[in-house]
């Protein structure tokens, strides 16, 4: 029932104006991917999401991750001022405000069973495993394929359906 929903809800988000960047809109997304990306890391007791680089979104994470669990996780959002303290995360969003360091962060986290965010215009090609886009004026992802089997994550098959593979 709640991927149904899920599948119902999530296109319709794209409706709404996108003046701008909307990040409450990012982190609907961001909550949605946990329960469609299989980690192969599940022992830990905490859902850790890391924001790298300045970034509304941090704000918005951090409302959803107080009235949402991911499965019988706590999540928790953390600011990531160096690439050194990522070893712990199961998310990184990675903030168009460090675009410039997107060759070495994709480096850096390739092979890490990260699951890799990012909001700039080509990420995905690059190795990024999930990269927001706006297409026709409304907030959509692209979905690398290769680079979630590089980084052992496991991504359903309803998820696939509404990405932009690439």
């Amino acid at each position: 029932m709640k991927k149904l929903l899920f599948l119902l809800l999530l296109p319709l988000t794209s409706i709404l104006p996108s003046f701008g960047q909307n990040y409450q809109l990012h982190s609907v997304y961001i909550y949605s991917f946990i329960k469609y990306v299989q980690w192969p890391n599940t022992s830990d007791s905490e859902f850790i999401i890391g924001v790298y680089g300045n970034s509304p979104i941090t704000d918005h994470l951090k409302k959803m991750a107080a009235v949402k669990k991911a499965g019988d996780k706590t999540i928790i959002v953390k600011n990531i001022n160096n690439l050194s303290n990522t070893a712990n995360l199961s998310i990184l969003f990675v903030s168009k405000a460090v675009s410039g360091e997107l060759d070495s962060i994709i480096r850096k986290m390739m092979g890490s069973s990260t699951l890799l965010i990012t909001e700039v215009e080509g990420a995905a090609a690059k190795g990024s495993n999930i990269n927001f886009v706006i297409r026709s004026g409304k907030l959509a992802f692209e979905l690398n394929r290769s680079a979630m089997d590089r980084d052992n994550l496991k991504v359903s098959s309803e998820l696939t359906r509404l990405a932009i593979i690439i």
